[in-house]
């Protein structure tokens, strides 16, 4: 936030766990929203994830590399349009092995989806666990736009003990490690607190997992 007496500092939330404060610059956040728009556009493109309850989740979601639906991964929207899922550009696992290295050292993985979320004012995300994948790399979450309220809670449960986060636009988290199965969810978007300059009138969330697939 402009204006701030002192610069955010990097917490620890949890063993595993990593928040880096403003880890993409403003020309950083303006590539990957453009890159975040071009992805959302049909075919296989932004969509509403249906439950298998019936239920609808808040926030929109578009996929890269495979396609997340509850609880499973596809080729094809399997759920939607039926496309074959965009592919997941070099680029991208690029940055999430630089943010894995940033925060917690060591070998980096090699990153092969995204799930990119997209959050209105109404938006929000209940307490779940980043557990369909076969592998226990370090899941690397990005943040642009709107500021929310992140909640990361412990493996055992959906309840408290939990750490509320405040994860503004360029933030970077990254959990693996004893904290890979964290319950996590966003139960607050904060509307109009996205930086004017990016022009993005909600939060965009982008998730780079290695699938073990």
């Amino acid at each position: 936030m402009d204006g701030e007496l002192f610069p955010r500092a990097r917490t620890q939330p949890a063993p595993g766990a990593v928040h880096m404060p403003d880890w993409l610059d403003a020309e950083g956040q303006r590539e990957l929203l453009d890159a975040c728009r071009a992805w959302a556009r049909p075919p296989a493109g932004l969509r509403t994830v249906r439950t298998p309850g019936g239920g609808t989740m808040t926030a929109r979601q578009v996929c890269l590399g495979l396609h997340w639906y509850p609880y499973g991964y596809a080729r094809t929207v399997v759920d939607g349009d039926g496309a074959p899922v965009k592919p997941f550009p070099e680029w991208l696992g690029d940055l999430g092995r630089r943010a894995v290295r940033d925060t917690l050292g060591g070998p980096a993985p090699a990153y092969d989806i995204a799930l990119i979320n997209f959050y209105d004012a109404d938006a929000r995300m209940g307490m779940h666990r980043d557990s369909d994948e076969k592998s226990d790399a370090p899941v690397v979450s990005l943040s642009l736009g709107d500021t929310c309220v992140f909640r990361f809670g412990n493996t055992e449960t959906r309840t408290r003990p939990w750490t509320d986060v405040e994860l503004r636009s360029g933030d970077l988290f990254v959990f693996g490690g004893p904290a890979r199965l964290a319950y996590h969810g966003v139960p607050r978007v904060h509307p109009g607190t996205a930086p004017p300059a990016l022009g993005l009138a909600g939060r965009l969330n982008i998730t780079l997992r290695v699938s073990g697939l």
